[in-house]
């Protein structure tokens, strides 16, 4: 039964992973990247064979979702360097303007600097620095209070200063 099995394997990959490959070579436009799809959409179908109906179906769609799995994950890739880019562009040129803020940001405490620089500077949602950070969303939010309040009190008092 082993033995039929994996000859059955080996036909099938021997008939469908070069075209299966080539399929995604085009989607992709990376010949390692096609490679390794398809030979993980050949590795789950090994994992399922015995409960795979149509072994060939199940490779194309499976390919199919690592595919667009990929496209997705080349999109964040492309938002974030965007993003940082733009924010190393405008941070540059606040930084230069007002390094005054910086610097009293940099003075936080660190329970409350790294919720700031996540939230603020990093343009992460609350839930995101909430799991980065390993703390509940409120207690993000408390801490992100907590930090305007004292940038706040540190700013006010250094205007008074400068009057």
């Amino acid at each position: 039964m082993k033995r039929s099995r994996d000859t059955a394997a080996s036909e099938l990959f021997a008939a469908l992973y070069p075209r299966l490959a080539g399929w995604c070579r085009r989607l992709v436009d990376d010949d390692e990247t096609a490679h390794e799809i398809a030979s993980e959409a050949f590795t789950r179908l090994w994992a399922r064979w015995s409960r795979v109906e149509e072994p060939r179906g199940f490779l194309y769609v499976t390919a199919a979702n690592l595919v667009r799995d990929h496209w997705r994950k080349l999109e964040r890739e492309r938002k974030a360097m965007r993003r940082a880019t733009t924010e190393a562009a405008m941070n540059a040129h606040t930084e230069q303007s007002d390094p005054s803020v910086r610097l009293l940001v940099q003075s936080l405490p660190e329970r409350l600097r790294v919720p700031i620089l996540l939230h603020y500077y990093a343009d992460m949602p609350i839930r995101e620095v909430s799991v980065l950070t390993g703390r509940k969303e409120g207690t993000v939010k408390a801490d992100l209070h907590a930090a305007r309040e004292l940038l706040r009190v540190h700013l006010r008092r250094s205007l008074d200063h400068t009057l």
